[in-house]
């Protein structure tokens, strides 16, 4: 399975939503490197499950158990390795999806790679349980990044068709970036967080699911960090945040509403401030050429809604080859979106990070 992302940082995920445990290995984070477990702590609990009425009931304590890597509350040069261990596991759930694979869920594909031999249980190595891990390094290098000035923030920008304040593209907003991280919903416009809300109760009641866009914020980056072609910033962050399940799409900047507007509305006119190069406008998303111009890096993240629904849905028996019918048992989030976002902050974290060494290696 390919579970490692980077070159100048090494993320390697391992584990399995019902296995004994999930973990990370992160290679390549220099010494001396001041890290707030509290803090830690606090950023992975955003994430966990159970936390809230909107997620599934099971409940993990995400307690992360540090391996290697940090001593005396700093990164030492070793590598770093952190596990979680899982204790809420019912994997008498998932028993029949060996024969009966769940529309929308990796069982078949898992099945035909792996020929039967895949951990099915709560979705194997292909369960969001595997963002932890993630968080785990993610909310490491947040805190790295954040000593050099860097600072990543994330709210959601739409839950089906309610739809929340963006963040202003030429500001660096930090204060409300980091308000959002103290919200139960987390988005910029309160009142939009509450209609949210109504959407996700009103599909768990249907025993459906509902999902939206997640849209990030990066300030501090200087210019110059990325590269062209297929090492640029958004093809490192893309392969970053494609590791996350559920996510269908990605967009920097204007993005698809780019395909609008002519090239004379499109194009950000650089000017001098304080004899920095900035632009007036930041229609490119602080990215041009796979290279950032200092400009906040801005995106948007597309994810599908949770498979695992309630409903009957239609599926096939693998053992009989005959059409079947399926109703998912289990504990599911009716929305995954108010979790995924501090997930989508650790990954970008990763990305940048790595993006970012490279760039120290080349000045």
């Amino acid at each position: 399975m390919s579970s490692m992302y980077g070159n100048n940082i090494k993320v390697s995920v391992f584990g399995q939503s019902h296995s004994e445990g999930i973990g990370v290995v992160v290679d390549g984070i220099p010494a001396g490197k001041s890290i707030d477990m509290d803090k830690l702590d606090a950023f992975m609990s955003r994430r966990a499950p159970g936390r809230t009425d909107l997620s599934t009931a099971r409940r993990e304590e995400d307690s992360i158990e540090i391996l290697g890597g940090i001593i005396e509350g700093h990164t030492c040069g070793a590598p770093l390795a952190a596990v979680i261990r899982n204790n809420d596991v019912r994997s008498k759930d998932y028993s029949e999806l060996k024969v009966r694979p769940r529309p929308g869920h990796a069982d078949y594909t898992a099945e035909k790679k792996y020929s039967g031999f895949q951990d099915i249980r709560g979705g194997g190595h292909f369960s969001a349980r595997l963002t932890a891990p993630l968080c785990i390094a993610g909310g490491v290098i947040i805190q790295i990044l954040e000593d050099e000035g860097i600072h990543i923030g994330a709210h959601i920008k739409k839950i089906k068709d309610v739809e929340d304040t963006l963040f202003d593209t030429i500001k660096d907003e930090i204060p409300l970036m980091e308000e959002i991280k103290g919200k139960s919903i987390p988005v910029i416009d309160d009142t939009s967080g509450e209609r949210m809300r109504s959407v996700i109760e009103k599909a768990r009641e249907d025993g459906d699911s509902v999902v939206g866009i997640v849209e990030v914020k990066v300030t501090g980056l200087e210019a110059g960090i990325g590269d062209p072609m297929f090492e640029g910033m958004e093809n490192r962050i893309a392969s970053a945040v494609f590791g996350i399940p559920a996510v269908k799409g990605i967009e920097f900047g204007n993005g698809f509403s780019s395909t609008d507007l002519y090239g004379s509305q499109n194009n950000d006119a650089f000017f001098y401030e304080d004899g920095n190069v900035r632009t007036r406008t930041n229609n490119h998303g602080g990215i041009l050429g796979g290279i950032t111009t200092g400009m906040p890096l801005v995106y948007r993240v597309a994810f599908k809604p949770t498979p695992s629904i309630f409903k009957e849905q239609d599926t096939v028996d693998m053992g009989s080859g005959e059409n079947a019918k399926l109703v998912i048992k289990g504990r599911h989030d009716p929305c995954i979106v108010i979790r995924a976002v501090p997930v989508v902050e650790a990954v970008t974290a990763i990305a940048i990070y790595d993006a970012y060494l490279e760039r120290k290696k080349e000045i």
